[in-house]
This record gives C-alpha cells, sequence and structure tokens, in this order.
C-alpha cells in the first residue's frame, strides 16, 4: 500500500505564492487535482515517473510548475500568481506507470488533501 503526505497548504493573498510537496516512494506517475466546495475533482497537473512529461490544466498554465525529484520520492507543485479561483482542497495522487494520465479513476493511491486558500 503506496502512502502519499501533502504537505505546503495554506493561506496566501491573491498574487502570491505557495509550493505544495507530495512524498511517495516507488515508481508512478504523479498527478495533483483539486476540489472546491460543491465541485467535481479536477485535474491540475500531472507527470509521469521520468519528469521529462508534464500536463497543466488550462486554468494554471503558465502559473502552476510540477516537477519532481526521485531521490527524494517526492512530488512539488510551484504555485504562482495565486487567484482567489485556485482555492480549493489539493490532492496528489499515483498509479503505476510510465505515461501521464488525466482523469481521477485512472489514479490507484491519493494523498489526504491539503487545503488552499487565496484571499482577495
Amino acid at each position: 500500500q503506496v502512502q502519499l503526505v501533502e504537505s505546503g497548504g495554506g493561506l496566501v493573498q491573491a498574487g502570491g505564492s505557495l509550493r505544495l510537496s507530495c512524498a511517495a516512494s516507488g515508481r508512478y506517475a504523479m498527478g495533483w487535482f483539486r476540489q472546491a466546495p460543491g465541485k467535481e475533482r479536477d485535474l491540475v497537473s500531472t507527470i509521469n515517473w521520468s519528469g521529462d512529461n508534464t500536463y497543466y490544466a488550462g486554468s494554471v498554465k503558465g502559473r502552476f510548475i510540477i516537477a519532481r525529484d526521485n531521490a527524494k520520492n517526492t512530488v512539488y507543485l510551484q504555485m504562482n500568481s495565486l487567484k482567489p479561483e485556485d482555492t480549493a482542497v489539493y490532492y496528489c495522487a499515483a498509479r503505476p506507470g510510465g505515461g501521464n494520465y488525466y482523469y481521477p479513476s485512472q489514479y490507484d493511491y491519493w494523498g489526504q488533501g491539503t487545503q488552499v486558500t487565496v484571499s482577495s
């Protein structure tokens, strides 16, 4: 059983930055999703095992950066120029495989979620 441990959420003003971290040991493709109250869980970004293939949702492209350090078994989501509409619980997810995966149903393991709140 893979355990994903997220950290780095918090409260920030619009225009600010946060960095989320997700620790997971093993050879996994990783994704970050977010879920706002009353809304579905949406894809934010994905990264393949080797870290050379990434994907961003249109709403975060150019503002967020996903990266991984496999020596530290950690995936990061650097979030810049944050907007109030980025407010949500952010989840990291993992699944075996070398590609990128875009739907929650494709992931086998999930973190507990970390709250990100952006004030206007």
